[in-house]
Order: structure tokens, then sequence, then C-alpha cells
């Protein structure tokens, strides 16, 4: 990963600086929170199910609203992630509302030296796989740290969705599905508040869904399922509709690709 080390320092620096802002943020509620309203969408709450008394290894949890949220309903949580500031407001939090989970300050690459154990449950979610530069190594991770029988699951907007610049509009077809580049885009804003005072500096990559599922049978885990979703739950690209179920869609004459998928994988 070394030679990848000047890119991670430029996203752990833009994500340190995201934490304060996101937390203050509409997008992320977090009085609503901190009443007891769940951080996690449908898809994650229906397809990784019951949870109660298994352990969970949460990557990449930004300040770990999603990974206290499973907390709540029971499962033995650890959070990771590159920020150390997203870190210390997960540990603030956890304590506020009195909870158990463990949250460790740790790059993805680094979490077979930094997280002990194994877990019943590993999990990842939306705007993840795109800051990961090597998927060969993160399956072998993620496989390392599930139990025999353990379920990883991933549920991430579609790699279609970046192949196009939401910075313009209306979106631009700017990036190959096949690109195999670093990415780089600097922006305004957050896609938690497009006007705050900050510019996004942030290094990325893509990866098809043929790279995912390589990295994780590659890594020995077994695919139950692949799916494909039409609806976000996040109106996060611009000028998306609202639906019925909460969830969002991209404006009908662009609507010809799924925005969201998910992955549930077991060790055998």
């Amino acid at each position: 990963m070394n030679n990848n080390n000047k890119y991670f320092e430029v996203n752990k620096n833009t994500w340190n600086k995201k934490v304060g802002i996101h937390f203050k943020s509409e997008f992320y509620d977090i009085e609503g929170f901190k009443k007891g309203k769940t951080s996690l969408n449908s898809y994650e709450l229906n397809e990784v199910g019951d949870v109660k008394g298994k352990s969970l290894l949460h990557l990449q949890c930004h300040f770990g609203q999603d990974t206290l949220s499973w907390s709540r309903l029971g499962a033995k949580c650890t959070g990771i992630d590159l920020s150390n500031k997203g870190i210390m407001l997960a540990k603030k939090l956890n304590k506020e509302l009195d909870l158990d989970a463990t949250f460790i300050e740790s790059n993805l690459y680094d979490v077979s030296n930094n997280v002990e154990g194994k877990f019943d449950i590993v999990f990842a979610s939306y705007g993840v796989i795109g800051w990961l530069p090597d998927l060969k190594t993160w399956g072998e991770i993620i496989a390392s740290k599930l139990k025999k029988d353990g379920v990883f699951y991933l549920v991430e907007f579609h790699p279609i969705v970046w192949m196009y610049n939401f910075l313009e509009t209306p979106p631009k077809l700017a990036y190959s599905y096949l690109n195999k580049n670093v990415i780089y885009e600097e922006y305004k804003g957050t896609y938690a508040n497009n006007n705050a005072d900050i510019i996004s500096k942030e290094y990325g990559w893509n990866h098809g869904l043929g790279d995912v599922i390589t990295a994780l049978t590659n890594a020995g885990l077994h695919i139950e399922f692949l799916h494909e979703f039409e609806k976000s739950p996040y109106n996060i690209f611009p000028e998306m509709e609202a639906t019925n179920d909460g969830m969002f869609l991209l404006k009908k004459e662009q609507r010809m690709f799924p925005l969201v998928y998910s992955i549930r994988a077991t060790k055998q």
C-alpha cells in the first residue's frame, strides 16, 4: 500500500474536515438518531437479518452511526475508520448513548494488525468501495475476519453511477467502467451539505461488479446473492425524485441503470 499512502493521507484529511460538518447536518439527523431513530436503511435491515447476540465488524464506519444502530439491535459491534476525528466522535456517541460498541482508528488495509478476533458478520455500506485501490487484499481481509459460516454484507452505490461526473448538470458520462487509474476530484461542500465551507479533495477508484465478486470468491467466500436496485435511500444525486417508500429515483429520462447493489457472502 506504500504507493497509495499519499492518496490515503489526502482522503483522511478531507474526511477529518467532513466529520464536524456531517455531524451537524440534516442528512445525518443526529438529534433524531439520539432519540432512537435508526440510521440503517431497509435494504441492509432486511438482508442482514437478525443480529442479536452476534459479533459485527463494521468497515469504514465514518463516525459510527450505523455501527451504533446495529448495536441497538443487539449486535456486539466493532467499527473502524481511517479518520481519527470520526473515531473520536464515534466513541463520544457510544458513551453518550450508553452502548457497548468498540471503535478503532485504522486504515482498512491495516485491519489485520489493528483488530483482534473473528466476527459473525462483517458489514460495509454506501460509498466505501471507491476509496480502495486494491480489492484483492480487501477480500482477503474480510475472509480472515469472518468466523466459519460468518456473513459478509455489502450494500453500495452501483459502479455505473461512478461513470458519471455529478459535479456537472446534467451529469456527464466521464469515466470508463473499466477504469483502473486513480481519479482525483476537488469540489466545494460535501454530499451532506453542498454549501459547507470546505474544499473536498479526494482520490478514488472505480471497481466493476466483476472486480468485487472476484475479490470475494478468490478469498474463499461463497456468494449467496447479488441484488441490484433502482432506488437509492439517499438524495445525493442532482434533481432526484422522492418515492412513497422514502427512497429516491433519478429523473425519469436518466433512469437507465441501478443506483445501488447488495452482496451477501458466507465463509464456508
